[in-house]
């Protein structure tokens, strides 16, 4: 059972100041995972002190670029060494399958490396030369302080896609990691230490809502990365725009897999549970809206509902489980609520509905829940679930397919099925999301990440989540 009694602040390992610590308990059972320190407001002052003496003093922002990646690659090999032992404390904490976690895992090395590669390429300094003869030198220079707040759902992969740009870049990093997968936040503290950067350069503050917010409102801090909820990305950029802090949100979505007539329908039935329900559709970027061709409405309805009728209930550990137990009771609670409001606003449950599977009663389980006839003004289709339900809804043609898909308060991904691959590629071009998949295809970690609307603020991945970290200078000469 792993504890941590200390926090990982500027490097170092010190005890809490109030000696303050959660207990992590499994969403399976119930069962105590670990204990890990916990940090207070004057914790957050002390790792705020220790990031702003590395930036203003510190040898880190003044490193080349060459310094700094290889700081990283190192960093990122020992973390991959470890991918197996992390998804497994990640499975423990938060519920999320193995299977799922220890895909993400392996897949971080990569992510990594796409930062690496765009770091390597990165116009640092460059010469501008204007028609008229005036020439000014133009650098990127870090944007100092980091305030980085992640969510549980997903967490090495939440706090590297904001640490490591920030670090390439010459930033210094407060990471606030999620009571909930405390553990694991800490583990990756094991991880930085060793990588050897400098004193200052990086801390871990697993913590609450009063701390995190004290963070991103510090006067020491100077950027604020945050994932998580919409509601809570609202008060961070209110905070940011008061005291003017850059700010990035990647916040909460509502996708939507449109079905064109011609989709081939095995395809879309059997991947339709899987971008609903993977990560216990715990997932900002999950399809819970699937939009389906009235002509062709039951048959797709039938065969989704057949293939959602499989997934696999159970404990987390197992890895012929599809679907683990939600993060917390309360959040059970939520996505029970959630499908009541459903059979009360007149939807037709096909597969699942109310109560936890059978013998799963003892751990925060639902019932992988689909809903059809559902009309998109529902709150089950407008509102972010975070849970295993997915609702169907039928469309009559591919103008109102597109109607509906952009009718969301959300903007973050989706989809679109078809057996004409440049039909779809017109409707992927006016859907107002900041990712799209044609047929199921995955983008990759050069490609940036991100939403529209309530979606969230930015980009991540490539070049343009490097970009979140530097201020650009002018030098005339």
């Amino acid at each position: 059972m792993p504890d941590f009694d200390n926090l990982f602040i500027g490097g170092r390992w010190v005890a809490p100041v109030d000696g303050g610590a959660f207990e992590v308990r499994s969403p399976h059972d119930g069962s105590l995972v670990g204990r890990a320190a916990q940090a207070s407001p004057a914790d957050v002052d002390r790792a705020v002190a220790a990031a702003r003496e590395a930036f203003d003093n510190g040898p880190w922002p003044n490193l080349a670029p060459e310094a700094r990646q290889e700081v990283v690659r190192r960093f990122n090999a020992l973390h991959a060494a470890r991918a197996e032992e992390t998804a497994r404390l990640i499975t423990a904490e938060n519920g999320t399958p193995a299977w799922f976690t220890q895909s993400l895992q392996a897949s971080l090395a990569e992510q990594t490396d796409a930062y690496l590669r765009a770091a390597e390429a990165y116009p640092w300094e460059e010469k501008v030369e204007s028609p008229g003869g005036s020439v000014s030198l133009v650098r990127r220079e870090p944007a100092g302080v980091v305030a980085a707040v992640i969510p549980w759902n997903a967490p090495h992969q939440s706090a590297l896609v904001k640490m490591i740009p920030a670090l390439l870049a010459g930033c210094t990093v407060v990471l606030k990691a999620s009571p909930e997968t405390a553990l694991d936040g800490l583990l990756l503290g094991e991880v930085f230490a060793e990588a050897g950067f400098p004193e200052g350069v990086v801390s871990i503050l697993p913590a609450g809502r009063e701390s995190s917010e004290y963070l991103v409102s510090h006067p020491g801090v100077d950027k604020i990365a945050f994932t998580g909820s919409t509601a809570a990305g609202r008060r961070i950029a209110s905070i940011a725009g008061e005291q003017l802090k850059r700010v990035s949100l990647e916040l909460g979505g509502k996708s939507a897999s449109i079905v064109l007539d011609d989709a081939d329908l095995s395809a879309v039935a059997q991947a339709a549970p899987l971008l609903a329900f993977s990560n216990n559709g715990e997932s900002c970027v999950g399809h819970t809206r699937l939009l389906v061709p009235r002509s062709r409405y039951e048959e797709f309805v039938a065969a989704v509902a057949e293939a959602a009728g499989r997934v696999t209930v159970g404990d987390p550990a197992d890895p012929a489980t599809f679907v683990g137990p939600l993060v917390t009771a309360v959040q059970k609670e939520r996505v029970q609520s959630y499908i009541q409001s459903g059979i009360d606003e007149g939807a037709r449950l096909v597969v699942g509905g109310l109560g936890a599977p059978e013998g799963l009663e003892q751990g925060n389980y639902v019932r992988p829940t689909v809903f059809a006839d559902a009309d998109n003004s529902m709150r089950i289709a407008r509102e972010e679930i975070f849970g295993p339900v997915l609702v169907i809804i039928p469309f009559e043609d591919d103008e109102d397919a597109v109607r509906i898909a952009n009718d969301s308060p959300y903007g973050l991904g989706g989809g679109v099925w078809t057996a004409d691959r440049e039909r779809g590629l017109a409707v992927a071009r006016r859907i107002r999301t900041g990712t799209f998949m044609v047929n199921g295809a995955r983008g990759g970690f050069d490609a940036p990440f991100g939403g529209y609307k309530n979606s969230g603020i930015g980009r991540e991945f490539g070049p343009a989540g490097l970009g979140h970290y530097v201020e650009l200078k002018s030098i005339a000469l």
